[in-house]
């Protein structure tokens, strides 16, 4: 993954959520910040969690808008947000690692399948979620081939 898709400014670390919806807000407004998204895409991203949970196991959710929002998407981006004592996605489903995604056109799907080697491994979720530093999570994923 290039850093310009994942730069430590679409980072944080060891942050605490009471719900999904604030943590979703918190990720998709990453992505926005940092110029990836439209305001827009935020609340296509809580509409694709009404749809569908996008917690995929592992203590992992991968927030993203709805097919509609791609009008919102600028360019491709992703935010990684940390929350260690995880925030409840519904059913009992507890995400710790949060992982924001902007794609333009069909690049969300080699992210998609990069994040997804990454994740598939419990002990790579540790490390992210202990890392030290952003430089760290963007080394884990800037090594997926």
């Amino acid at each position: 993954m290039t850093n310009q898709i994942l730069t430590e400014k679409t980072i944080e670390l060891n942050q605490k959520f009471s719900t999904k919806e604030e943590a979703i807000r918190y990720v998709g407004g990453l992505l926005n910040e940092q110029g990836y998204v439209d305001e827009t895409y935020i609340e296509k991203m809580l509409e694709r969690e009404e749809v569908t949970s996008t917690f995929m196991g592992n203590y992992v959710a991968i927030p993203h808008g709805t097919e509609d929002a791609k009008k919102a998407v600028k360019e491709t981006g992703i935010a990684v947000v940390t929350v260690p004592d995880g925030v409840d996605f519904g059913g009992g489903n507890i995400a710790k690692l949060l992982i924001g995604i902007a794609g333009k056109g069909d690049e969300h799907l080699e992210i998609l399948s990069q994040i997804a080697v990454v994740c598939s491994e419990e002990e790579n979720i540790e490390a992210i979620l202990e890392a030290s530093s952003k430089q760290e999570i963007i080394d884990m994923f800037s090594e997926v081939e």
